[in-house]
């Protein structure tokens, strides 16, 4: 066995990873290893691109014997770091880190588990019988917001849950650069719904706040807004080739990627990786052959633009979550309701009140305002805690309430798989529970 895989916690050394597939949210993870060296160490990278398998390389000091283009190539030599961070896509998500778990990595990955029940069944199965740690990024649970609620729904204050409603407003620029434009505009390419890409998140949070398991699911949504027939008079195929109308639209390319610099690490390519495009480069690029240079209502999208779903759950509680695409704002709300008070707040806003009856003279209800200092981040700022609790977890320490081990997280994706069957099925569908799987 490699010297560098002592068992954790046996001495002072920083847990070792591999970042699988070398995109924006494992390089995002993997900067933990550059704020925090004593605790994470990048031991390796796998990356098909040759281009950004030495650029990350670069980055984080590694030999050529430590970067591999293949999950393969890595799984068959003996173990070179602890874990490994798997940020591939969602479709590559099973069939990459089981071979990892056979070879004796622990695994972050990145949301959805995967892009069908029966393959997150399969993958929960394969690390129970290796008996390898998987951690799901659920970054949300780990945003001071939602642990915070958590934390008061788990002190008993506002009683038993009754209900919970939540709603993803997803902006009009974030909609446009990853569900209509981007990687997770078709359900056919990328294998995920736009539930489970964009809102699993979402699910996790109302089974994690709900706290028992979900038992029937009904939902409704379509693709409304962004089609052919919904084109503004005079808008082309491409912003900045054809369109007649693309100083006055919202959706303009131009607008978004180059005078808001908005989403670069997905519109230029290895941005992420301190890859620089000149402006005119920039606009050459939109005008030719981006993908995200692409008029809105001229896109090969087929995801939905909005979806509701409802939720009951074992214990009787019902819960329903909004997802709403194109908003002017991007935010998320929660609102849960308890037999003794409730929980409302947005996590944007960085706080949240809970409110109880006050039926004394001349009073409805009581409530207070609980600050947690974090806004304007889309995860509330729970991405680099998500990795914290990663190598306290390894380290052989207590997991944090906000820990999305693998068994903790099927829940939730349950909750998305149902809610797409129910949609396209126009019917409620019953879950059977994880134990139907096992």
């Amino acid at each position: 066995m490699d010297q560098s895989r002592t068992p954790y916690g046996k001495e002072n050394r920083p847990v070792t990873v591999v970042i699988v597939g070398a995109g924006h949210r494992s390089l995002l993870y993997a900067s933990y290893a550059q704020h925090h060296p004593d605790k994470l160490r990048v031991a390796g990278v796998v990356e098909p691109d040759p281009v950004r398998r030495k650029m990350t390389a670069e980055r984080f000091g590694l030999e050529e014997d430590r970067c591999f283009s293949s999950v393969d190539e890595l799984a068959d030599k003996p173990p070179i770091a602890d874990a490994v961070i798997n940020g591939t896509m969602d479709d590559l998500h099973v069939k990459t880190t089981i071979p990892l778990l056979e070879a004796g990595y622990d695994v972050l990955l990145e949301k959805p588990i995967a892009t069908s029940e029966e393959n997150m069944m399969e993958l929960y199965r394969t690390a129970e019988k290796a008996g390898r740690t998987v951690m799901i990024c659920h970054v949300l649970r780990y945003a001071p917001f939602y642990r915070a609620i958590r934390e008061v729904v788990g002190s008993g204050e506002i009683g038993d849950i009754v209900n919970i409603q939540t709603a993803e407003h997803v902006s009009y620029h974030h909609m446009a650069v990853s569900f209509i434009r981007g990687k997770w505009n078709s359900q056919e390419k990328c294998k995920s719904s736009m539930l489970m890409a964009k809102c699993c998140h979402d699910l996790d949070i109302l089974s994690w706040m709900a706290g028992s398991a979900p038992k029937k699911v009904s939902s409704f949504g379509s693709l409304m807004q962004f089609k052919p027939a919904n084109a503004p008079q005079g808008a082309g195929t491409r912003c900045l080739a054809d369109c007649a109308i693309e100083e006055q639209c919202p959706y303009s390319a131009r607008k978004h990627y180059i005078d808001q610099g908005r989403w670069g690490f997905y519109v230029w390519e290895n941005t992420h990786l301190g890859a620089e495009l000149s402006h005119d480069q920039k606009l050459e690029s939109l005008r030719t052959d981006n993908p995200y240079g692409r008029c809105v209502w001229h896109c090969d999208n087929d995801v939905v633009d909005h979806q509701s779903v409802i939720v009951e759950f074992e214990d009787g509680s019902t819960a329903t979550h909004n997802m709403v695409g194109a908003t002017s704002r991007a935010c998320r709300t929660i609102h849960i309701v308890g037999t003794k008070g409730e929980v409302t707040g947005v996590l944007e806003d960085g706080s949240f009140t809970v409110r109880h009856p006050d039926p004394r003279k001349g009073h409805e209800y009581s409530e207070r305002r609980v600050s947690v200092n974090v806004t304007d981040d889309s995860h509330g700022g729970g991405d680099l805690l998500l990795v914290e609790d990663f190598v306290r977890v390894l380290q052989g320490n207590e997991p944090s309430i906000s820990c999305t081990s693998l068994e903790k997280s099927i829940y939730g994706h349950q909750i998305g798989f149902a809610a797409e069957r129910s949609r396209l099925e126009t019917r409620t569908v019953e879950i059977g529970g994880i134990q139907s799987f096992v």
